[in-house]
Parts: structure tokens; C-alpha cells; sequence
């Protein structure tokens, strides 16, 4: 009616996804980043908001950003993880390093855990939560003879990388093959570093044909861990059973047992509206 006031619809806010930024060159300067491809991921099928989290030294404290966040996302990166992190340090190791990411990425993850929220690893993230947690990382996958290769080819372009591929097979039972209802999957495989000795209290989720670990799980305290060394963000909208890694990742944003059925297909989250100019 006339002069009464309009009520607004009701909005339920999205869970705030915290996504670990990397350092890289932007131009000739050095710039906190994240591939837009993690941040569209956990938008469409985590249905969650993201923050951005710098690695500056002094530009942020962990202890400040964990009761911010609903979860955080360690993601993929070209860097690696300093050798001093998981053993002696080895001047012979191929970088590039991020020393302020494994700063604040072993910061995060212990903020996290005390705190009881979820953690999820892609890549580089794997890695670091199986430092974390005590275990080791070997840096021969793209050359070991006795491996399948793990990376593509050096020269290869960034298509190139992602379409090189390879089965893994899901513990049966586990988070994975329970949430995707699936046994096995074929995955992007873009990575020289992976798991050696897996971290004390981690399950192993999936393995490739040569044994390495692909993927682990956790529970400490109320707090669940999910990690993949593949990049579920590469494509999503192509292959349900990564679009299926973020529906898990959200559904443990909202404070749900990463155990369970399989999920139901999720339609992608439709495109924001072009602004009229």
C-alpha cells in the first residue's frame, strides 16, 4: 500500500571461503595473487563467497584470519615448498620458492585446526598439509623411471600440461569414492613434487597406478582435511568429478560430514549481469 515501507527479501549469506594467496611477478613487481579459476570454482560449485589471503610478511597474522573464515583453500602454485620444511635443506632443489606462502600456509592450517574448521589442499596445498602433518615430499615425479610421468613434457603449454593425465583409484569407502560415488577418476597430473612419507593421522584417499599418493584425508577434532595433488579447478564445468570436489568442499563449509552419499549434480551458479554502461 501506499506509503508503506518495502521489505527487502531475505538473503542467506554464503560461506567465506579463504583462498592462500601466492606471490608472483606482475610486470616487473612482485604481486599477491590467485588463479581465477580456484576463485570461479568455489563460487559455482562451493556456492561460496572467497577472501583473498596475502603472504606478505607482517601483512597478515593467521591467528587474525581463522575465526574470519569458514574454510580455507591451499592452492596449486609453480612454487615449491622450501626442503627445510620437511627435512635439511637441500641447496641443490629446484625452485622457485614462496618462503612467505609456507609461512603462512603452516600458520593457516594450525589456526585452522584449532579453530575446528575445514581445510582443503589442490596441488602445492596438498603438499604443504602433508608437511604439516609431519610426512615428506619427494621432487623426482617428472623424471623418476620408475613413476609414471607426472608432468607433461618440458615445453609444454599450459593446455598441453592439463591434458596430460592418468587413472587413480579411490580407497574404496573413503570421502572421495563415497562423495563422488565413483571408484576410480582420470586426472590432470601437473606436478614434479608429491608425497614421499604421508603425514602422521593422514588417509589415503587415492593413488595412481605407480602407488603415489593422490589424495588424503583427516579429521582432527571437528576440523576435516581433503587434499588432491591434481587441479580439480582446471575446467570443472567439463568434468563432474571435479565440479563434485567443490560441492564437497561447500558442503563442509556448512558444517557437513565430508562422509557421505553421493551428491546430486549441481547446476553451475548463473553468470553475474553485465553492467549497463
Amino acid at each position: 500500500m501506499k506509503g508503506e515501507a518495502v521489505t527487502a527479501p531475505s538473503r542467506t549469506p554464503r560461506p567465506v571461503l579463504g583462498l592462500i594467496c601466492c606471490t608472483r611477478l606482475v610486470g616487473s613487481e612482485p604481486a599477491q595473487s590467485v588463479m581465477n579459476r580456484y576463485v570461479l570454482a568455489a563460487a559455482r560449485y562451493a556456492d561460496a563467497s572467497t577472501l583473498l589471503i596475502p603472504t606478505l610478511a607482517g601483512a597478515a597474522e593467521a591467528a587474525d584470519i581463522a575465526p574470519r573464515l569458514d574454510g580455507l583453500l591451499l592452492t596449486g602454485s609453480p612454487s615449491n615448498v622450501e626442503t627445510r620444511r620437511y627435512g635439511a635443506a637441500d641447496p641443490t632443489a629446484a625452485g622457485p620458492f614462496d618462503p612467505d606462502r609456507d609461512d603462512m600456509a603452516m600458520a593457516l592450517v594450525e589456526a585452522m585446526l584449532k579453530a575446528g574448521k575445514p581445510v582443503f589442499g589442490v596441488c602445492r596445498g596438498l603438499q604443504e598439509l602433508n608437511v604439516a602433518f609431519g610426512g615428506t615430499l619427494r621432487r623426482d615425479m617428472g623424471s623418476a623411471s620408475e613413476l609414471i610421468g607426472h608432468h607433461a613434457p618440458d615445453g609444454a603449454t599450459l593446455d598441453e600440461m592439463f591434458a596430460h593425465t592418468h587413472d587413480v583409484a579411490l580407497t574404496p569407502g573413503g570421502v572421495l569414492a563415497q562423495g563422488l560415488g565413483r571408484e576410480r577418476l582420470n586426472v590432470n597430473s601437473v606436478h614434479y613434487q608429491g608425497v614421499d612419507r604421508l603425514g602422521t593421522g593422514l588417509t589415503v584417499e587415492a593413488e595412481a597406478p605407480d602407488g603415489v599418493v593422490e589424495a588424503f584425508s583427516a579429521r582432527v577434532g571437528g576440523a576435516q582435511v581433503l587434499a588432491v595433488q591434481w587441479h580439480p579447478e582446471w575446467a570443472p564445468d567439463e568434468d563432474p568429478a571435479s565440479a563434485g570436489f567443490f560441492q564437497i568442499l561447500g558442503r563442509a563449509l556448512r558444517g557437513q560430514p565430508l562422509s557421505a552419499a553421493p551428491l546430486a549434480a549441481v547446476p553451475a551458479a548463473p553468470d553475474p549481469p553485465v553492467p549497463v554502461r
